[in-house]
């Protein structure tokens, strides 16, 4: 999946710590809001003059693939609700937070004159041929079972912290470093509220892409939330 295995515990810590820390201090290493709080992706963006062509080829790569990647989750998340929903909200509700994210990087994608990738917003149909396989291979694991279906969301949210990591280490725009420290919430927010009902089932969950270590200190965290 083109994603990096390990991210130290403390970098995740310092950029989880606070949205303040990563718009005083620019950029940082590497690369979800909550479904409760939609409205504040759109609030972090300003409202300054720029173009694409104030960004490198990689950024604007960057959100191209981050429009799309958030699109995948809202997709996938919408498809298992049609097998899993009698079961749990939880696809359905951060399906909505996704929707937002999405939202949320096509905003950023106006503001520097980008070309939107997604030109047929139709569930599951992806300009970018690595999403397009992700999705049916996820897709196709969730329908299996209820519990691969959960670890379907866990791995999506996963992956997307590691993406959003490497996206953040590769641009000094404040908004769009903004706008990725709110999609980092989300996604591990989103995170938790899969292993949350994965071990309602009585498993005690496992890192599928990032550490160990690093998942546990995200799940510590939602007594501070």
């Amino acid at each position: 999946m083109n994603t990096k295995p390990f991210i130290t515990a403390a970098l995740i810590g310092s950029f989880f710590a606070s949205s303040a820390t990563l718009a005083a201090g620019g950029p940082g290493y590497g690369g979800g809001h909550r479904a409760s709080t939609a409205s504040t992706d759109t609030e972090t963006s300003t409202s300054t003059d720029s173009t694409s062509s104030d960004l490198t080829t990689v950024e604007v790569s960057d959100l191209q693939y981050m429009r799309e990647e958030e699109k995948l989750a809202r997709d996938v998340y919408l498809t298992l609700d049609q097998y899993w929903g009698q079961q749990t909200q939880v696809f359905a509700q951060i399906a909505l937070s996704e929707e937002s994210h999405t939202s949320t990087v096509n905003y950023l994608l106006d503001k520097f004159d980008v070309e939107d990738p997604v030109v047929n917003d139709t569930i599951g149909v992806f300009v970018n041929e690595e999403l397009q396989a992700l999705y049916n291979e996820l897709v196709a694991k969730g329908e299996n079972s209820f519990l691969d279906a959960l670890y379907v969301g866990a791995l999506i949210e996963e992956k997307d912290m590691v993406d959003i990591l490497a996206a953040i280490n590769e641009t000094d725009e404040r908004p769009i470093i903004l706008a990725y420290s709110n999609l980092l919430d989300g996604s591990k927010s989103h995170l938790r509220a899969f292993v949350s009902v994965i071990e309602a089932q009585g498993i005690t969950y496992e890192a599928q892409i990032l550490d160990s270590e690093e998942v546990e200190l995200i799940i510590e965290e939602e007594d501070e939330d």
